[in-house]
């Protein structure tokens, strides 16, 4: 068959991203023997023309549109992304008589509702380099496409779903020709690195994560072998800088020590990143090795620094694991980011100033903190059933594609945003989602590319907002 994979994904605040998963898709495809094009609509200007362009000079039989995101995540400035790609889909359905096909991480959150949105005609879910092109081969048969797993449909306004297989193991599906898709130097140029996958599954219990409806609750490990030829393939093609894009990056332990060591005795010239570091394992070995493997940006994903909060969010760790992992990162060079989210359930003004104590305290004046403030609130997590028990949440889930938060009733909203308001004031490497909505913000890294600035840019947040404060623009 023909098919068209769309990726939908036109956000470049703070920064663009490269679409992975579309890209994953669109590999599976073409190496089931199915005549593959890849239309994606991030830097395109006039992006329905160029989807009604390719309809019609295509005429795929099958238009798989991978959406990334529902909404921005962002409770203070809230922007959903649903309403543009149902105008997408509608665009497709006008130019051609393809099929409609969603996937992607957001259609993983909330398949019924984005189906009924956008009226396509099935949902493909769990990982796409096996379900995808199981799923193509029921419909090229003439086979039922809900006979395979992972399959969703409405039908005479009745949703079915089998649900996804999650027992497939992770191999070199997780890494496509990313050259073949996507135009890796217009990536560059908005300084996006390219993102990598050593495993899928998390099975962590965090109450608000949806990570285990779209990939699974316990870990499909890829042989860090395996890993090790992806980034050759990507650093000989021209390639500097790679992000490992793992759920969680440094767990398994072993497999991250492993990696990480192969990494380091095959130096391609490549930079690495991950925004994905859970503190329990979080030490010295660990920076050590990813040091040694060439590590130039690291994430902590740390949340809070009270123990109660921790607990009530789901988390494997504690406020000790924070202090060994800030003394751990002290002894080594690699810039850090600090993640913060704020007003979870058990938040308080006193939890609220004992994270804040902590950042000020452990992390270093050249790392930076980012400070997000209330929780997305997605169906299906113990999160929002919780929410529902308290009475804060009483939109039904159909309707939850518009982004709806929770924020502690122990926390007074304006209480929380001045008090961030006032620690960001006093400290120019803390930022929170004002600074991230800034409308130059994406222009400004097409600016330091060319300027030479290398990867990561947040290392050089102190340094950005106090310019910035200096040109009189609040940041």
């Amino acid at each position: 068959m023909k098919i068209l994979i769309v990726s939908v994904n036109r956000s470049r605040q703070p920064a663009a991203v490269l679409p992975y998963g579309a890209c994953v898709a669109a590999q599976a495809a073409l190496n089931s023997g199915h005549e593959t094009r890849f239309l994606d609509l991030m830097f395109e200007k006039g992006p329905v023309k160029a989807l009604e362009r390719a309809c019609r000079d295509f005429r795929p039989d099958v238009a798989g549109f991978s959406l990334r995101n529902i909404d921005n995540n962002d409770m203070r400035y809230p922007v959903s992304y649903t309403a543009e790609a149902a105008s997408f889909i509608a665009a497709a359905r006008r130019a051609c008589g393809a099929k409609i096909v969603l996937g992607g991480a957001a259609a993983a959150v909330m398949p019924e509702a984005l189906l009924r949105l956008t009226g396509a005609d099935w949902c493909v879910l769990g990982e796409a380099s096996s379900s995808f092109p199981l799923f193509l081969a029921a419909l090229s048969t003439g086979r039922d496409p809900l006979s395979v797993r992972g399959v969703c449909a409405v039908a005479n306004g009745l949703f079915s779903a089998n649900p996804p297989d999650f027992s497939t193991p992770s191999g070199a599906g997780l890494f496509p020709d990313f050259g073949l898709w996507v135009d890796l130097s217009s990536y560059a140029r908005h300084m996006v690195s390219v993102p990598l996958k050593t495993k899928l599954g998390c099975p962590f219990g965090c109450v608000y994560c949806t990570y285990p409806s779209g990939e699974g609750a316990g870990y499909r490990l890829c042989p860090p072998e395996t890993a090790l030829r992806a980034v050759r393939d990507l650093a000989a093609s021209g390639v500097r800088d790679i992000e490992f894009v793992d759920n969680v990056f440094n767990s398994p332990y072993a497999h991250a020590m492993e990696l990480c060591g192969l990494l380091a005795g095959n130096r391609v010239g490549a930079r690495f990143h991950t925004m994905e570091l859970n503190p329990e394992f979080t030490d010295e070995p660990l920076l050590e090795a990813m040091e040694r493997a060439g590590f130039a940006g690291i994430g902590i994903t740390a949340e809070s620094a009270d123990d109660g909060v921790l607990a009530s969010l789901g988390k494997n760790y504690n406020s000790s694991h924070l202090e060994r992992a800030a003394a751990a990162v002290e002894k080594h060079a690699i810039p850090c980011m600090w993640v913060f989210l704020l007003g979870g359930p058990g938040e308080t003004r006193e939890t609220v100033r004992r994270t804040l104590d902590f950042a000020r305290r452990r992390v270093r004046p050249s790392d930076t903190v980012f400070f997000n403030a209330g929780v997305r609130l997605y169906p299906g997590t113990p999160l929002e059933a919780a929410a529902r028990l308290e009475g804060s949440l009483t939109k039904p889930q159909a309707e939850m594609l518009e982004p709806v938060f929770y924020l502690s009733p122990g926390v007074d909203k304006d209480w929380l945003l001045a008090t961030l308001a006032a620690a960001t004031r006093e400290h120019m490497n803390f930022i929170a989602s004002d600074t991230l909505a800034l409308p130059f913000l994406s222009g400004l890294y097409g600016l330091a590319h060319f300027a030479g600035v290398k990867q990561p840019l947040w290392k050089h947040t102190g340094a950005i907002r106090r310019v910035l404060k200096g040109l009189g623009v609040r940041s």
